[in-house]
């Protein structure tokens, strides 16, 4: 499969959208937080088993999967609040790019 583009996943992603739209808002953010929850939830399994164990590549892939839900979930919230998801990344790229020239990437808050 070849690379796309974040604006074509979030349109492709949104044929998938099933949920009810009177409360997307509450549904999306909570399906995000339930899908980034396994994540953490597998990253403390392989913490406490270690890198060792013969199915930590396993275990590895499997929160790559989880992280193509969480990709679902902030695709589908964008288009909730009427933003590209394209345009988010690169928004979040420049304000990255800002603060390491202002030698600001550590810290607490937003406006740093």
């Amino acid at each position: 499969m070849s690379d796309i583009t974040a604006t074509e996943y979030q349109r492709k992603a949104a044929e998938t959208a099933i949920f009810p739209k009177e409360k997307a808002l509450e549904y999306l953010t909570l399906g995000l937080a339930g899908e980034a929850g396994e994540i953490a939830n597998k990253a403390k399994k392989l913490i406490r088993d270690g890198a060792d164990r013969e199915d930590y590549h396993a275990k590895l892939n499997a929160i790559g999967h989880e992280l193509g839900d969480v990709l679902w979930y902030c695709a589908m919230l964008a288009k909730e609040v009427d933003m590209n998801l394209g345009r988010i990344m690169d928004d979040n790229l420049d304000k990255l790019a800002d603060r390491k020239a202002r030698n600001r990437l550590q810290g607490d808050g937003d406006n740093r």
